[in-house]
């Protein structure tokens, strides 16, 4: 088990962050978006209405809302009763309309009603910020212009050690430049696709399955949560 610290060399933390990807390939060679989408404007609105959501909800609302209102121009044009109810089960529905209906509007009126393929005009949107523009980027476009970091991603990139935040910190941005710095480009994408399945998979926020990871020997983390989830020794009487 390899001992790191926050003074770790760069050039150690990305061969081992080399091992890791190498690894990552093999098990999840197959890892891509998990929100069912068939065009960038699909997955744009359906990455917004992931926020404090799930993805099997979401797979479930999106397609009947782009059965209803599947372009830019007919989403603008809905009324906003009927998207509320249509999205209602993802959350937080009237802020979410807001803002896919904004898009879509700012769509149709700044951008010829085609999606953006560039991180500063995506983040002109209602709605879209770094990481849904990140998200939009490399799956819609093919574009490695920044790492998506959520929930997952952050918690397995502190417990990965890839980046020098503390294992507590919630800065995303951060974690992101981090991430940027020691993974190479060509592979951010992937990074984030493969590091969400292997949270959910393996690495839970709770439970993680150290025994069963086969990331172990490169996780500066696994023995500590090895100790942690053991069950306790019982006391003599």
């Amino acid at each position: 088990m390899p001992t790191v610290t926050s003074s770790e060399a760069p050039a150690v933390r990305k061969r081992r962050a080399g091992r890791i990807l190498t690894q990552l390939r093999k098990l999840y060679p197959d890892a891509d978006c998990a929100l069912t989408h068939t065009n960038p404007f699909q997955l744009l609105i359906s990455t917004i209405l992931s926020a404090q959501s799930t993805d099997e909800t979401v797979n479930k609302v999106a397609p009947v809302l782009f059965k209803r209102f599947g372009t830019p121009k007919k989403l603008a044009e809905a009324p906003t009763e009927t998207i509320e109810s249509v999205i209602h089960a993802t959350g937080f529905f009237r802020q979410k309309t807001k803002s896919i209906q904004g898009a879509a509007r700012a769509i149709v009126s700044e951008f010829g009603g085609q999606v953006p393929d560039n991180m500063d005009a995506l983040v002109t949107l209602p709605g879209v910020a770094r990481k849904t523009a990140n998200v939009v980027l490399g799956t819609a476009f093919g574009k490695n212009e920044g790492v998506v970091v959520d929930t997952h991603i952050g918690r397995l990139a502190t417990r990965l050690s890839l980046t020098w935040t503390s294992k507590d910190s919630k800065d995303a941005v951060k974690i992101e430049r981090d991430l940027m710095a020691t993974i190479p480009r060509k592979e951010w994408t992937f990074i984030g696709h493969a590091l969400i399945w292997h949270g959910r998979r393996v690495c839970g926020a709770r439970k993680p399955d150290c025994a069963g990871c086969s990331l172990a020997k490169n996780c500066p983390s696994a023995s500590t949560f090895d100790q942690t989830n053991a069950p306790a020794k019982s006391k003599k009487r």
